[in-house]
């Protein structure tokens, strides 16, 4: 079964709505110019009301080894994900277990870091939230057991990727009511339909 994150948390309230729909992870925002950025102190407030078994994962931009070191232990992530050109050499200076993101601008892109776990998303010249999707025919045929799936999916096109054998799925926007603020039909019927459109 496809594993499921909800991206852009900034209030307790989503936090709940999205573990209580069946969300498997949670994402927190530590870009200071995204819409959906949270402070360290903000984000521990909520991880620490979280149940187990919830995996936490703190999204960086260009920041360096020490500072995301920092930031994820004082407001409690088990995991980060970082969205930029990083390289191998980068994810090994980092203590904490690591997810990167390949920026897909063309077919070839999707085999960067193929021995490892990352989010693929379509490349945009800014970070995230932009919506745009990646070419579905890209996958086919294509061994997506490590990929993690980003980028302009919402509960009305979920159930089209599943199929392909993605490890997860990672939507933000696509379940929102306004920018930082997660509706609840969508958050659930998303959740439902990644999950079970293939059973």
């Amino acid at each position: 079964m496809v594993r499921v994150k909800i991206c852009g948390i900034t209030n307790v309230e989503d936090a709940f709505l999205a573990v209580e729909a069946g969300a498997d992870a949670l994402g927190f925002v530590f870009y200071p110019k995204s819409p959906r950025y949270i402070t360290p102190q903000q984000a521990a407030k909520i991880t620490r009301q979280l149940p187990p078994f919830v995996e936490r994962v703190g999204l960086f931009v260009e920041e360096s080894p020490e500072q995301i070191e920092r930031i994820a232990q004082e407001s409690g992530m088990g995991l980060v994900q970082l969205h930029w050109d990083v390289d191998q050499e980068f994810l090994e200076a980092l203590q904490i277990k690591a997810l990167p993101v390949v920026r897909v601008r063309e077919e070839a892109d999707l085999e960067r870091f193929a021995d490892r776990y990352r989010l693929v998303d379509a490349y945009v010249p800014g970070y995230g939230g932009a919506g745009k999707r990646i070419p579905l025919e890209w996958f086919a045929g294509r061994d997506c057991s490590k990929m993690i799936l980003a980028g302009g999916l919402d509960s009305e096109n979920v159930s089209q990727v599943v199929g392909y054998g993605f490890y997860g799925v990672d939507v933000s926007s696509g379940v929102e009511r306004e920018q930082g603020r997660k509706d609840p039909w969508k958050v659930r019927s998303f959740i439902q339909r990644a999950k079970f459109a293939s059973l």
